[in-house]
């Protein structure tokens, strides 16, 4: 279905139709991803988190790391690991090369929990599927050029 027909609207250009095109586009895409983590209990941010810790795992991962790498840099990292640590799902420890910092490390619980969601992946997968490889290729490539400008 078209975005005019979605939205019941017109655009001044093509230009614009693009602009909300994407930014509903992400809002569908991004509620979809919300109901499938709050089956396991998690916010998008704490899934990303914990995915940036498996990935390091089992090195350590300071704040500083998990901001750099996070989807939404205006997310607040301490709180998220906060958040985190009281569902146990990470560790905090005194950093050896700094000790005014913490390594943040995922838990066996919360790798325990993502192999769980590897259902997710698969539903996440899901949510292109109506677009063959060389088109997710493009989308890939035009979304990486909106970026470097």
């Amino acid at each position: 279905m078209s975005i005019e027909d979605e939205i019941k609207s017109k655009f001044r250009n093509d230009y614009h139709k693009a602009l909300v095109n994407l930014y509903y586009t992400n809002n569908v895409i991004g509620e979809q991803f919300f109901k499938m983590l709050k089956n396991y209990g998690l916010a998008a941010p704490q899934f990303n988190v914990l995915r940036i810790l498996k990935g390091q795992h089992p090195q350590a991962a300071s704040i500083g790391l998990i901001k750099e790498r996070m989807l939404d840099k205006n997310s607040d990292a301490s709180r998220i690991v906060d958040r985190l640590y009281k569902k146990k799902l990470v560790e905090r420890k005194e950093s050896k090369a700094d000790r005014r910092q913490k390594d943040i490390l995922i838990t066996k619980k919360g790798l325990e929990l993502l192999n769980k969601m590897v259902v997710c992946e698969k539903q996440e997968d899901d949510i292109l599927s109506n677009l063959n490889i060389d088109e997710v290729k493009l989308l890939n490539g035009l979304l990486d050029k909106i970026r470097d400008k």
